[in-house]
């Protein structure tokens, strides 16, 4: 038998993973080598793994996460008003399958986008589709897309990931294309796909930030509808090693 040209075929047909285990069994000895059964669901799982793993890899790539952030890093204490439990039921994106928004407030510094972009990684390992937008950059991008005539296709692409992240919402006033902007994607979203928002305004300031009672009314009842608020408090963690 050619090992190598069945090697060389299993990579022409992308079952590299599979390829990969191939060639290292081929490196053990003899009596060490399972029976046919054995080795091919051996084979099998080989390329399952690797297509996971190069999911989550695309998924990370693509989501642009802020922080190389992981949920077991995040401090849980009293005084910060977030408890593992939390952290460990919305890591484990049953949040994101109910479609469910986590709405993150605190001052600047406090964690909160580190947080986010923690629970951001967690779903890709989970493989969900997650994106995520600063705020500037998220208007920086809808000004972009009113401008060259995409609209449709970039809300449309926002849509499709089953999680987005809008970081430090209510730095900046919202222009009315904005409002609509957030309305047509949390309405593009609805029981489909979760929302997590980071902000320095308690979610009570939100209505008042949109600054328009219609859109306001319309965005705050798609955002709050079953959401899992946290209120992050206590000392700044810029300056500490480990959030």
């Amino acid at each position: 038998m050619n090992t190598q040209n069945t090697a060389d075929q299993m990579k022409s047909l992308r079952l590299s993973g599979m390829a990969r285990r191939y060639e290292a069994t081929l490196q053990l000895p003899v009596h060490e080598i399972q029976d046919p059964h054995s080795m091919l669901a051996m084979l099998v799982q080989a390329e399952i793994e690797y297509r996971e793993h190069a999911r989550t890899e695309k998924y990370l790539r693509f989501s642009k996460l802020r922080y190389h952030a992981f949920p077991e890093d995040i401090l849980c204490t009293s005084e910060r008003g977030i408890t593992r439990e939390q952290v460990l039921r919305l890591s484990d994106g049953t949040f994101i399958e109910r479609g469910e928004n986590v709405l993150i407030t605190g001052a600047t510094g406090c964690g909160k986008s580190f947080l986010a972009c923690a629970l951001g990684r967690s779903s890709c390992l989970l493989g969900f589709r997650t994106l995520y937008f600063s705020m500037n950059k998220f208007l920086d991008a809808l000004a972009q897309a009113r401008l060259d005539g995409t609209y449709l296709r970039w809300i449309k692409g926002i849509s499709s990931n089953r999680l987005l992240i809008l970081d430090d919402f209510g730095l900046k006033p919202l222009s009315n294309d904005a409002r609509i902007a957030i309305l047509d994607i949390l309405e593009d979203r609805y029981g489909n796909g979760a929302t997590i928002i980071t902000s320095q305004l308690p979610v009570d300031n939100w209505y008042n930030f949109i600054d328009e009672p219609t859109l306001a009314d319309a965005i705050m009842d798609r955002l709050s509808a079953s959401a899992h608020r946290i209120a992050l408090t206590g000392k700044s963690m810029r300056n500490k090693k480990n959030h």
